[in-house]
């Protein structure tokens, strides 16, 4: 990860300095780079141990940044990691604009790898992505949208990228078919399991542990799981209640809502969704030979049941 972090550092440099300037403060923020340390985890698994995983992940956490930049334009959210947002310190323009720069440094990263199947893997996970976020943008305020328009949205818009950081590890060490589609199938289930965990933290977690504002998702008027489950199991008036919240972005009403949510026991659906996808990541890591970076995917996927930020 310091290698990583020492790539990212050298590749943001730009003769314009605003653009150093935004993607420092976004970059320096605090993140997880879970991404990153997906595609090396999965790398090391498999034995391969060469300079390229490190540009590549760099490339992974250009191409995640790029959609932080842009959704916190699109979503108008002002906190991110407990601090302001990029558009918030810098404006819209700018955010957006880095963003695009991000996005482009990536692709010219990735040609470095001198190997048509890796840009293929991004290329389709980035395309993907902006389908992800469009989708997105259509749900809003849609109190009807499903389970699985729900899981739609966020295995385009969150998992397809970890499926393309693990896929990556994957094909940069030459595995065969089964052992590269098993590593897909890992990043797939962990980010919708971590996405998942995500929106149960957006009303059972704390404001100042999730660096974010709580109920953002009910201000833009997105129908996650939790209120998916909680408008099933609830009554007709909370069912109207949560409707009228997510149709006209209300927030006046988050408290009770946060009541209902709870009361219904949506957030144990919304948890027992997420274990789902964590038990099936850890099926598809138990395919990996057996070591400690392998160990490591299984540890990843069992702890993030837990996180609370």
């Amino acid at each position: 990860m310091v290698e990583v972090d020492a790539a990212i550092a050298r590749r943001l440099d730009s003769g314009v300095p605003l653009v150093g300037q935004v993607s420092r403060y976004i970059i320096s923020a605090g993140g997880k780079r879970l991404r990153p340390a997906l595609l090396l985890l999965v790398s090391a698994a498999l034995g391969f141990r060469g300079d390229q995983r490190f540009n590549l992940a760099a490339v992974v956490e250009f191409i995640h940044t790029a959609t932080l930049l842009h959704d916190d334009v699109v979503d108008d959210s002002t906190l991110r990691r407990g601090r302001a947002t990029a558009n918030e310190s810098f404006g819209n323009p700018a955010s957006v604009l880095v963003g695009d720069f991000l996005y482009s440094r990536a692709f010219q990263m990735m040609l470095e790898a001198d190997d048509m199947r890796v840009m293929a893997i991004l290329a389709d996970a980035t395309n993907v992505i902006a389908e992800g976020e469009v989708l997105q943008l259509m749900n809003m305020h849609d109190a009807s949208l499903d389970e699985a328009g729900y899981l739609r949205v966020i295995r385009s818009k969150t998992a397809k990228l970890f499926e393309a950081s693990a896929r990556l590890g994957a094909v940069l060490a030459g595995s065969q078919s089964d052992i590269e589609e098993a590593c897909a199938g890992y990043g797939r289930s962990l980010g919708t399991a971590f996405q998942v965990i995500d929106d149960v933290l957006d009303y059972d977690g704390d404001a100042h542990e999730m660096g974010k504002n709580l109920g953002d998702d009910l201000r833009e008027g997105k129908a996650t799981l939790p209120l998916i489950a909680a408008m099933q199991r609830g009554t007709s008036e909370q069912r109207d209640l949560i409707r009228h919240a997510i149709e006209h972005g209300a927030v006046e009403e988050l408290d009770t809502i946060v009541a209902v949510v709870r009361d219904t026991g949506a957030l144990d659906v919304t948890r027992a969704a997420a274990a789902t996808e964590a038990q099936r990541a850890i099926e598809c890591a138990l395919q990996l030979p057996r070591n400690e970076y392998a160990e490591g995917l299984v540890q990843l996927a069992a702890q993030l049941l837990q996180r609370r930020n």
